[in-house]
Parts: structure tokens; sequence; C-alpha cells
């Protein structure tokens, strides 16, 4: 019943307030959309820039797949007693995880038993928001993930412009253009060091489809 509900409260959020802020205050471009995984297990691995990076790609979903939607996301920035963990853990779904290991726990245990559950998951490899359109280092947790789960497909994709709609540190969404580019799903490997190259090369190659534009 609770999950019911929860879902329920997923879908009119997205239905009343994001799809509409998307259409209306973004002008989005999506490249390559039909590259989005239709079903899981699967993994998008997406550049991080702003809160509203997830808000974009969770709208390209139909809602009937909604639940199946979450975004992988540090647990002590989303804590269930303040209102922003209480509003991304049940309007947007966030799958929260612990930041390291604690008395032999596996921080990466809530990831693997989504996708086994067939969870489609948003994981952005550099860890936190950075400057808009700067690419920093990917943190190896992505690698560890697609090593024990060597068959679920890892989905590139660049966003461009949400670090301007809705800047770090902000609250207030600004009406902007946004790029979003979709790549195809990546070979699989089982060597960290090539999983992490092949990742962060698809991912740049992404960027310069949309180099030459860039919003004043």
């Amino acid at each position: 019943m609770k999950a019911g509900w929860k879902h329920g409260l997923r879908i009119a959020f997205n239905l009343m307030i994001v799809r509409p802020f998307m259409l209306i205050a973004v002008g989005l471009s999506v490249r390559n959309r039909a590259g989005l995984p239709v079903s899981g297990p699967a993994v998008i691995v997406a550049n991080h820039n702003s809160h509203a990076d997830t808000l974009a790609l969770m709208s390209l979903f139909p809602l009937s797949r909604l639940h199946h939607v979450r975004a992988v996301a540090a647990e002590d920035h989303f804590g269930e007693d303040t209102l922003v963990g209480w509003v991304a853990r049940n309007l947007l779904g966030i799958l929260p995880i612990e930041r390291s290991a604690r008395g032999g726990s596996d921080p990466l245990g809530p990831v693997v038993d989504a996708l086994d559950e067939g969870a489609i998951l948003i994981i952005y490899p550099e860890g936190t928001r950075g400057e808009p359109e700067q690419l920093q280092n990917f943190r190896r947790g992505i690698a560890h993930v697609s090593q024990r789960r060597p068959d679920v497909p890892l989905v590139p994709v660049y966003m461009q412009g949400f670090g301007r709609v809705l800047p770090r540190g902000s609250w207030i969404p600004v009406p902007f253009f946004c790029d979003v580019v979709i790549g195809d799903s990546l070979p699989p490997a089982d060597d960290r060091k090539i999983i992490m190259a092949n990742l962060e090369g698809a991912i740049a190659g992404l960027s310069r489809q949309v180099a030459g534009i860039r919003w004043e």
C-alpha cells in the first residue's frame, strides 16, 4: 500500500510540475531519445551540474515506467527528517546510499539489489555537482557496480545547460535552453580501468556533439 501511494505521488508530481516545467520553461533538446533503456535492469551514467539533471532525465520516461527509474544519491544529503529529503525520497524516488562502508556494510548493496529487481538507475560518477559544462574526474564506484553486474547495460548521457536552470546553491529555477545527448550502450568489460576509460570517453564524445552550442 505504501509503495502504491508513493508511486501515485511521483506520477502526480511529474505530470503536474516536472513535465510542464520542462515543456514550458526549459528549451529541452534531446538527441537519440531512442537510446534510453525501455526496461531494466540498466544504468544511465550522466554528468552532473544541477538537481534539475534528475528531473530532466525522469521526464523523458513514460509515466508507466517511472517507478522503475531511480537516481542514486548520497544518503547524508537527503535525510528523512528534512523537507529536501522527503521530496527526494517520495517525489523523485531517489535510491539513498551510504558514502562509505560502516561496520562491514556494503555501500553498493542497495544499488545491486535494485538492479536485480529490474530498476533503471541514474548514476552520476562525478559524485557531486560541478561547474556548468565542465566535466570532473569520475569516481570508480560505477566500475565496481559494472563488475558485479556485467550484463547490465551502461548508457552514457551528457547534459548541458541545467547548471544554469538550477545553479548549485540555488532552489529557484531559471528558464534556460538545455541539451540532453544520449549515447549507445557500452560493451561489457572486466577491467575497472577499461570501464572507466570507456565511460569517460563516451561522455566526452557526447559533449562534443553540442560543443558549438553555448548559451550566454
